[in-house]
C-alpha cells in the first residue's frame, strides 16, 4: 500500500477522529482526487473508488469499514505530506 508521511497535526486528527491505518492507506492508494488549486490535494471515497477497493480488497474489508468511507484527507503538492484527516457528518459535500 503506498504511505505517506504525517504531519504531526493529521497524526493528532486521525487518532481524535479513530479513523484507522488501513483508511488512510485506502485514501491515498484508492480515493479519488481534487486539487484545491492551493497547493493541496483532497482525497476522499467515491463510489467508483470504493468500487476499486472492492475489487481489489474484496467486499467484506469494505463492509467492516463501511463507517469510516466518508473520510477524506488533504495532502500537499509539494512534498506529498498528508496535512489533515477528517470525516463527513450528516450528508456535507466536500467542498471542492
Amino acid at each position: 500500500m503506498t504511505t505517506a508521511h504525517l504531519t504531526t497535526h493529521a497524526r493528532t486528527r486521525a487518532q481524535q477522529r479513530g479513523i484507522p491505518l488501513l483508511i488512510q492507506s485506502w485514501l491515498l492508494h484508492y480515493g479519488d482526487r481534487a486539487h484545491d488549486h492551493r497547493g493541496a490535494v483532497l482525497r476522499y471515497f467515491s463510489k467508483r473508488s470504493v468500487q476499486r477497493i472492492e475489487q481489489a480488497e474484496g467486499s467484506l474489508p469494505v463492509r467492516q469499514h463501511a463507517e469510516h468511507l466518508r473520510s477524506y484527507l488533504v495532502q500537499a503538492v509539494a512534498d506529498g505530506a498528508v496535512i489533515t484527516i477528517g470525516k463527513r457528518y450528516r450528508g456535507r459535500r466536500l467542498r471542492r
